[in-house]
């Protein structure tokens, strides 16, 4: 399920609210164990993906680089 979370740094596009939406609901499904949670643990699930996705949008904005954009999926700086 991770793999499917692609790098959203350097892009070859300003990075989207739904790009980050969906890396954030795919990390929050792999940690939890659920691909859809009870009702019992909707609202915790929820409020995960809403962190991480906040969380990601504070690295995005603070990460420094001198990098070209990431193209086709490719890291150039592994």
């Amino acid at each position: 399920m991770c793999r499917s979370i692609k790098p959203l740094r350097n892009m070859d596009h300003p990075v989207t609210e739904q790009e980050i939406y969906e890396a954030a609901l795919q990390y929050v499904r792999k940690v939890s164990g659920y691909r859809k949670p009870s009702k019992a643990n909707e609202e915790a699930f929820n409020k995960a993906i809403d962190e991480v996705a906040e969380s990601t949008r504070k690295i995005l904005a603070n990460l420094k680089t001198i990098e070209r954009p990431n193209v086709q999926g490719q890291s150039f700086d592994q």
